[in-house]
């Protein structure tokens, strides 16, 4: 039996499609694009902006069109349950607390071994360490679909992690409160503990963490990130650039405190990348409020930023928030922040010409270069000798062009 394996949205979801392909594979089943007509097509959805509601949606139908059976998980369909099940072609629909079933739920599957697996092909392990978010931001709906914060416990994370060793050479640690790891274990451990663990208990060659919120990233952590095999790139989301603002989001933290640790981290890893999160045109966003955010973005060591217009999502705070910003402002404060970001990360390739920076192969491209992205969570090409795809290699970078940095190799760890 053949199965498709389609996912939106966050690292989180990309780590359990990861286990799910995993398993699937393991019961001798065959993992195909869709196009290679499957039997079965599973969808991990996603649900954080109305936008990711409507390509979940168009995902099913397209799952359906082709001709498979499908079964729907993650975020949308778990706030969306009775609405899913009446889509045409959906045969499941399976809870985010229930995903790990999939597999048994498809256990009678035969083996196939004339189709390609593709789970093996993507350049990077995702360990899903924590689920759940005990934060009330009042625009967001995933924790009424993801439920509480809970910790997988530190000596299962380092056997998945082991046992991925064989095929992977980076490892994303990532979870939906990542920071809040460890705060349901007794003895309580922490995020800096398990990351001290899998530094000491594994021989993974790069280590990443994903998105981590400001007042949750302690000098203990920050430490930790100066260690070699972790990567130099942290993704904090701030919102807004408005104090006012994030109290209306119930963000717990102010712009100087944002301030302080970024500015507080980059004087301890200078070469560090940090990104962030803007939602725009939240309800009560004036130009006073648009332009503090703006300002905070032009003064802060911010190397990317991620825009987002502000999206009401029905059953929060937010949604009933006056008065609204029109979708037409929206798109013109989205477009000046997306071309400050441009100019920013612009800024932050061009200091990155004549160092050595850690690339981790993930194609070659049709000039025959490989192409992959540095620890420090930029894209790069360089030629090689002899690539092979998911290699860590060193290059010097030579320039920065449409994007992309331009190296040569200096050696392969």
């Amino acid at each position: 039996m053949k199965v498709s394996l389609l996912t939106l949205g966050c690292k989180v979801n990309q780590a359990e499609s990861s286990q799910i392909a995993a398993g699937l594979v393991a019961h001798g089943c065959c993992v195909v694009d869709l196009d290679g007509n499957p039997d079965f097509c599973i969808i991990n959805t996603c649900s954080v902006t109305s936008k990711s509601d409507y390509q979940s949606r168009q995902l099913i139908r397209r799952a359906a069109k082709a001709g498979s059976k499908v079964i729907v998980t993650g975020c949308y369909s778990e706030l969306n349950e009775e609405a899913v099940r009446s889509m045409d072609g959906v045969a499941m629909v399976v809870a985010n607390n229930k995903k790990e079933f999939i597999t048994n739920k498809l256990s009678n599957i035969t083996s196939c071994k004339d189709f390609k697996i593709i789970q093996n092909v993507k350049s990077r392990h995702f360990v899903k360490v924590q689920d759940g978010c005990n934060n009330a931001c009042s625009y967001c709906v995933i924790p009424s679909a993801r439920g509480r914060s809970r910790s997988r416990g530190i000596n299962e994370v380092i056997e998945e992690i082991n046992s991925a060793a064989e095929f992977y050479n980076e490892t994303v640690v990532t979870g939906i409160h990542l920071g809040t790891y460890g705060y349901d274990i007794r003895p309580k451990v922490s995020l800096a503990i398990l990351l001290k663990t899998i530094l000491l208990k594994t021989s993974v060659k790069r280590i990443r963490l994903s998105s981590l919120e400001v007042n949750e990233i302690d000098d203990e952590l920050v430490e930790l990130i100066q260690e070699e095999r972790v990567c130099k790139h942290l993704h904090i989301p701030l919102q807004s650039g408005d104090n006012r603002i994030l109290r209306l989001m119930n963000r717990n933290y102010c712009i100087s405190q944002f301030k302080d640790r970024l500015n507080s981290i980059f004087q301890k890893i200078p070469e560090i990348s940090i990104g962030t999160d803007i939602i725009v045109g939240f309800p009560g966003e004036g130009e006073i409020e648009f332009t503090n955010t703006k300002s905070f973005i032009e003064d802060a060591p911010i190397s990317y930023i991620h825009v987002f217009p502000f999206s009401p999502r029905k059953g929060t705070k937010a949604f009933e928030m006056k008065p609204r910003v029109s979708d037409v402002i929206k798109k013109q404060r989205c477009e000046i922040l997306r071309s400050l970001g441009k100019r920013k990360k612009g800024e932050y390739m061009n200091q990155q010409v004549g160092r050595a920076l850690d690339l981790l192969i993930e194609e070659t491209d049709s000039d025959g270069a490989s192409v992959g992205t540095t620890g420090n969570y930029l894209k790069a090409r360089a030629y090689l000798d002899s690539p092979r795809l998911k290699d860590v290699v060193y290059v010097r970078v030579d320039e920065a062009r449409d994007g992309m940095l331009i190296g040569h190799p200096i050696g392969t760890s």
